[in-house]
C-alpha cells in the first residue's frame, strides 16, 4: 500500500473521512502490544531509556512546563470546560476568631478545587477520542468508557510510566527566528519538524520512546496579548500529514503549547473536527499533551544548545479518567 502523502497540498480538502481513514489504517497499532494493552505508544518507554534519560541531567535545574490552574485560565465554556474554581473551606480568619474548634490555639487552612480535567496543562488519555465507535486497540467505545468512567484504559494506568527523555522542538523559533511565533492556522509538516531538528542540532534528534514537546509560540502570544480565542480558536499546530512521522519515529508521547495539538482551523473545506486526534489516539495509541508552557524551557535550551532533558510528566491516578491535569517538569 502506498503511504499517505506528507504534503498538505495533496490533501483532498473535501474528503476528510477519506484522508483520515487512509491514515488510520496505515498507522494503526492495534494488537501491537497484545490484545489487553492499555498504554499504546507509552510502551516505547522502558527501563534502559529512563536510565539514559537520567544521565542527561547536568545542572539539576528544574523547569515546570505547566500553565497556571486558576480562574484566569483560557477556558470559555466549550463542552462545559471551565477554568478551575478554587474555594477555601478553612481560613486564617477562622483561626484568628477561634471558630474552628481546635484545642490549644492551633489553627489551619483547607481548600477545595473544582475543574474539568482538561482545563489547563494536561494529557489526553487513550479513552478520550474514538474512531467510528472504536476505542484504542479496536475495542468498542461503549465497552471502554461508560458512566463509570474509562474502565479499560483509564489514565491511572499511566501514573508510573511517563518519565523519560524529553526533546523540545522549538518550531516557532526555527521557522520564525524573528518573532519565535508561528501564526495562527499554520500547519506544521513533517518537513518542518525535521527542519527544526536540523537547525537545533544533534541533541534534538528524536528517538524511540521520546516524549516530544513542540513549541509553536502561540502561548507566548497569549501572555502578551491575552487569551483571545486560545481555547478552541485558530492556532498553529501539527498537520494531519504528520501522522506518518509520529508513527515511524516511535515516540511515546507528544505535547504542544496550544489548546488542541493540531492546526486550527483544520485542513478541510468540508466539515471536520480534530482529524489528527482521530488518527493518533484511538488508532495509533499515542498519548497527546496540550496547553504546555514551553517558554522558559525554550530559552534554557537555546542558551545551552541542548534540547534533550529528563522529563517527568505523570498524570494524576484518577480512576477511570480520560485525561489528567499535570505539572510536567524538565530536569536539565
Amino acid at each position: 500500500m502506498t503511504a499517505p502523502s506528507e504534503d498538505p497540498a495533496d490533501l483532498d480538502r473535501n474528503d476528510p473521512e477519506g484522508e483520515i481513514g487512509m491514515r488510520a489504517l496505515a498507522y494503526r497499532n492495534w494488537g501491537r502490544w497484545g490484545g489487553d494493552d492499555v498504554l499504546g505508544t507509552l510502551n516505547h518507554i522502558d527501563g534502559p531509556a529512563r536510565v539514559a534519560a537520567a544521565a542527561l541531567v547536568r545542572t539539576g535545574r528544574v523547569i515546570s512546563l505547566a500553565q497556571r490552574f486558576d480562574t484566569s485560565g483560557p477556558q470559555k465554556g466549550w463542552r462545559r470546560r471551565t477554568n478551575p474554581v478554587h474555594t477555601m473551606t478553612d481560613t486564617g480568619t477562622d483561626a484568628e476568631r477561634g471558630s474552628q474548634g481546635f484545642p490549644h490555639g492551633i489553627g489551619g487552612a483547607d481548600d477545595v478545587i473544582s475543574m474539568p480535567l482538561q482545563c489547563s496543562t494536561q494529557w489526553d488519555g487513550l479513552g478520550h477520542i474514538f474512531d467510528h465507535g472504536a476505542a484504542w486497540n479496536g475495542r468498542r467505545a461503549g465497552d471502554v468508557v461508560t458512566s463509570d468512567g474509562d474502565r479499560v484504559t483509564g489514565i491511572e494506568n499511566a501514573a508510573d510510566v511517563i518519565v523519560g527523555r524529553g526533546v523540545l522542538l522549538d518550531v516557532g523559533r526555527a521557522l520564525r527566528p524573528g518573532s519565535g511565533e508561528l501564526e495562527d492556522g499554520y500547519a506544521i509538516t513533517a518537513a518542518d519538524l525535521e527542519r527544526t531538528i536540523a537547525a537545533q542540532g544533534t541533541s534534538s534528534i528524536v528517538r524511540r520512546g521520546d516524549i516530544v514537546a513542540v513549541r509553536t509560540g502561540q502561548f507566548s502570544r497569549t501572555r502578551r496579548d491575552g487569551w483571545g480565542d486560545y481555547a478552541g480558536g485558530p492556532a498553529p499546530g501539527l498537520s494531519l500529514t504528520t501522522a506518518g512521522w509520529l508513527h515511524r519515529t516511535e515516540i511515546a508521547a507528544i505535547a504542544t503549547d496550544t489548546w488542541g495539538f493540531e492546526v486550527r482551523p483544520n485542513e478541510f473545506d468540508a466539515p471536520s473536527f480534530q482529524p489528527l486526534h482521530q488518527v493518533v489516539i484511538p488508532n495509533m495509541g499515542l498519548t497527546v499533551g496540550e496547553m504546555w508552557n514551553l517558554d522558559e524551557l525554550a530559552l534554557a535550551c537555546a542558551a545551552t544548545s541542548r534540547y534533550e532533558f529528563l522529563l517527568s510528566a505523570a498524570p494524576l491516578p484518577i480512576t477511570g479518567a480520560v485525561g489528567s491535569p499535570i505539572n510536567p517538569v524538565a530536569i536539565l
